[in-house]
């Protein structure tokens, strides 16, 4: 598996987005799945909801599993990064101010709505 690293650095960064402004794996790994790695919706979805198995997406996960649309190398190592990204993202929103935070959430929320849009 040659995308280890970029697998993990996609956890991580998902993970710091998640810890910093509340989203991460639907609005960031859903995508970068299919734009970056040539997931099928369907397998980026299972394979998301794979990575946030434990208790939020186990039955979810486990229908698109089914279907084979899991695939486990890769949410295992997002999930790595994930965990520790989230880590340093919230150590950095608790020291920002609230405005602050809103809108980089907002900006956030733009952006990836804006290269779903013209990517596709």
């Amino acid at each position: 598996m040659s995308n280890i690293f970029i697998f993990l650095l996609l956890g991580l960064l998902a993970g710091t987005t998640s810890g910093l402004i509340g989203i991460g794996s639907g609005v960031i790994i859903v995508p970068a799945l299919i734009f970056f790695f040539g997931f099928s919706e369907h397998l980026a979805q299972g394979t998301t909801l794979a990575l946030m198995v434990p208790p939020i997406g186990i039955l979810a996960a486990y229908e698109y599993w089914k279907n084979g649309f899991v695939d486990w190398r890769v949410a295992i190592l997002i999930c790595i990064g994930f965990v520790i990204g989230g880590y340093f993202g919230s150590k950095i929103a608790i020291d920002l101010p609230d405005g602050i935070l809103q809108k980089i959430f907002g900006a956030g929320i733009i952006a990836i709505g804006l290269y779903m849009i013209i990517k596709k």
